[in-house]
């Protein structure tokens, strides 16, 4: 069984986290097993009954990385795409995940607002929204990720390409895989 590995995607809400772990997706789908653990997706399951005060939020993030190990012990690549705006349950993550490769998705907060996807920052900065992360919650940026990628500054490609150079360098991807799949 080929060994799995965690891509654990953390940035403000609008970074490019989930275009991201798409693309990777696209990326890596021919190598083996993929799961993608989506904070917005798994709060509609697995953490419906959770809010956003600062211990949900690291209940939150403590059940996608109890399931992200599990998986990833089982040789599945997992891409976590969570905002995970604490420094303490990133390093949580890294310690219970092995092959956990860090990335911080960077984007000025000015441009997050900017993007908005889903509205989210309007309502927040209107006070719709209480505990937004970027507004009224802190992030804490990462001290030491394995991965920078600046999205306002790169596009998708190159912020994926960054992404597999270090899987390949990790030694998580074989040459083979890494060279097809960086064409």
């Amino acid at each position: 069984m080929e060994q799995g590995f965690c891509i654990w995607l953390t940035g403000l809400s609008g970074s490019g986290k989930t275009t991201i772990a798409q693309e990777l997706v696209k990326r890596l789908e021919n190598s083996r097993f993929i799961e993608v653990m989506d904070g917005d997706e798994i709060r509609k399951g697995l953490s419906r009954d959770l809010g956003f005060s600062k211990e949900d939020r690291n209940e939150h993030n403590r059940r996608v990385i109890f399931c992200s190990k599990l998986l990833a012990r089982s040789g599945v690549i997992v891409i976590v795409a969570l905002i995970s705006p604490y420094r303490e349950t990133r390093a949580y993550a890294k310690e219970q995940i092995q092959n956990t490769i860090e990335v911080f998705v960077k984007a000025p907060l000015e441009v997050c607002i900017e993007r908005d996807p889903k509205g989210l920052y309007k309502k927040a900065l209107a006070g719709e929204i209480k505990n937004f992360t970027g507004i009224d919650d802190p992030y804490e940026e990462p001290l030491n990720p394995d991965v920078v990628v600046e999205t306002d500054k790169q596009d998708v490609n190159e912020s994926v390409n960054t992404i597999l150079f270090k899987i390949h360098a990790n030694g998580l991807l074989s040459d083979e895989a890494y060279e097809s799949m960086t064409k």
